[in-house]
């Protein structure tokens, strides 16, 4: 996805931008693997915002399966970063696609 700062004046790179959008691109989209043996996962998500609503889709069988056991949910959303409170485990292959809008 194209950054523009505030003080762009180049209507092409603006246009650009404009249509990256909508086409559906953005910089508030990302993965994270959950930790392994510990009960939280702090992911660090630049365009995060504390009032965002993050929404995650599992990328791995192990992560689906964490899905389906109900343990894994988004905790604390922040300035910069998300929380996701997940079960204690040793698995290192739960990975997860994520989208923070707002």
């Amino acid at each position: 996805m194209n950054v523009i700062s505030q003080a762009e004046r180049d209507l092409a790179k603006i246009v650009f931008t404009v249509r990256q959008l909508c086409e559906g691109r953005s910089n508030a989209v990302g993965t994270f693997t959950l930790a392994a043996n510990v009960a939280s996962t702090t992911v660090t998500a630049q365009n995060c915002g504390a009032g965002s609503s993050v929404l995650c889709f599992p990328a791995t069988a192990g992560a689906a399966a964490e899905w389906k056991n109900g343990t894994m949910y988004i905790g604390t959303v922040s300035n910069g970063s998300f929380v996701v409170s997940h079960a204690n485990s040793t698995q290192t292959d739960r990975t997860y696609m994520y989208v923070a809008l707002g």
